[in-house]
């Protein structure tokens, strides 16, 4: 496969990485692990997509928001890091922690209770300032429904999530031990999983971030990140500091892979779901002003309609306009 054929779709870098949402950086992590090369494309519209990330070879898409993810899309049509250790006893175990344990304390301090400038700058800071704090207001209030918290339950409903996330920090920690990676001393696509969430933790949350301060105890683990941040990123001048927003590449060769269902093309013919994608692209900015308007019209009323409620700094990113 050619590397000008297979395209990474993401959000835009930033805090030193080549991609700061957490969901592309472990697609972004899992390729290089493969050894597969790609090329980035960075998509600056429609940041609340569930389908970015999303990955092309020739008329063939891979969408975030199918089945199992990006990941799993890219483990079935690409090439399967975890033959032969995805049978292993503590893989299930792993898995869910880094699937529901950390992924929820990583979502929780982005947009509930930690500084809220990483998370506008991950996905709102190219969109109108108004806009991006409306959006910013929905996903909060989301996350905080999801998670039933309320201003009576706050305080514990943090203490369970942020405990959550260390005792799998402890466990991780115990696993990885001296190794190199998780499982087998072997790249797997929990390890993309993990080095994603370990990246954004200690490079795009401040120094007063409870999981940054919680991860930082364990140096096994603040090894093995820097390690694979020194070969997967730097090595490969794909950080934010060197990486145009269009054009960045990967081009290191890879094993063979399952390409077998993607039609190569020198012009590539976009599918009927990417063209109806792009499509709504182009409308983002009138709708997203469409819902300021009805933002601006319920917030009088919102403190009465029985839903979650939202704090004075929900909507603060922590600067000033």
């Amino acid at each position: 496969m050619e590397t000008n054929e297979n395209t990474l779709v993401v959000r835009k870098p930033c805090f030193g990485l080549p991609v700061g949402c957490p969901q592309c950086l472990s697609a972004y992590i899992y390729l290089k692990l493969s050894q597969l090369p790609f090329h980035l494309d960075y998509h600056l519209n429609y940041p609340d997509s569930d389908q970015i990330p999303y990955f092309e070879v020739g008329d063939y898409v891979t969408y975030n928001n199918e089945k199992g993810g990006i990941i799993e899309g890219l483990k079935r049509d690409l090439a399967d890091l975890d033959v032969g250790v995805s049978s292993l006893p503590e893989w299930i175990p792993t898995k869910v922690m880094l699937t529901t344990w950390l992924a929820d304390a990583l979502e929780y301090e982005l947009w509930v209770g930690g500084d809220a400038s990483s998370a506008y700058r991950i996905y709102y800071s190219d969109l109108p300032w108004t806009i991006g704090k409306v959006l910013f207001w929905k996903k909060a209030r989301w996350v905080k429904h999801k998670h039933e918290i309320s201003k009576d339950n706050a305080e514990v409903k943090e203490e369970e999530i942020y405990g959550r996330a260390n005792s799998a920090y402890d466990a991780l920690s115990t696993l990885l031990g001296e190794e190199n990676y998780l499982f087998e001393n072997r790249a797997s696509s929990l390890d993309a999983i993990f080095l994603a969430h370990a990246l954004v933790v200690l490079q795009a949350f401040p120094e007063s971030s409870i999981l940054r301060t919680n991860f930082l105890k364990h140096a096994n683990l603040v090894r093995y990140v820097q390690q694979h941040k020194e070969e997967l990123i730097e090595s490969a001048g794909t950080s934010a500091s060197n990486d145009s927003y269009f054009g960045a590449s990967s081009t290191s060769g890879g094993p063979s892979t399952k390409s077998s269902k993607f039609k190569s093309k020198h012009k590539k013919e976009k599918t009927k779901e990417e063209k109806k994608y792009r499509k709504r692209a182009k409308y983002f900015v009138v709708a997203q002003l469409v819902s300021v308007v009805l933002f601006l019209s319920i917030m009088s009323g919102f403190s009465d309609d029985g839903e979650v409620e939202l704090d004075d700094g929900d909507l603060d990113y922590g600067y000033d306009e």
